[in-house]
């Protein structure tokens, strides 16, 4: 939304800035830096949280979308997906064998479908918990 600032100048400002951009490129970075990194899963785990949840948040302040809970919930399935394609692509469809390995490709793929379980759950709790409470009176 781009507001001019006076008629006669021409110059434009921003009608308001948001802060989601920036929560969308640190939560990529620091999910690379996890998953590349041997041994920061956790940080992996965090920064694709922090990725799915900020680009439901960007995309429902766009207003694309009324409530940001399903999308979240559709790219935590997103990551639980691509997190089961990295492990198949290791170890078949044998999965309780890759639990004790200790090949990185296994443990990355274990981080992937985490953090997809955890971004799944959270968009099925905004949905059934959060959008379901009674609204509270002013």
């Amino acid at each position: 939304m781009v507001e001019p600032a006076d008629e006669d100048s021409g110059i434009t400002r921003p009608g308001r800035v948001s802060a989601w951009p920036v929560f969308v490129a640190v939560g990529l970075a620091v999910a690379e830096v996890g998953i590349v990194m041997e041994g920061l899963y956790p940080l992996a785990v965090a920064g694709l949280l922090l990725f799915i949840g900020s680009v439901a948040g960007i995309v429902h302040e766009a207003g694309y979308v009324s409530r940001p809970w399903t999308l979240l919930g559709a790219l935590g399935l997103l990551l639980v997906l691509a997190g089961l394609l990295v492990l198949y692509s290791v170890v078949g469809l044998d999965f309780a064998a890759s639990l004790g390995s200790e090949q990185t490709v296994t443990i990355r793929g274990w981080a992937i479908l985490g953090a997809g379980v955890v971004g799944l759950s959270g968009g099925l709790a905004g949905r059934f918990v959060v959008d379901t409470r009674p609204a509270i009176p002013e």
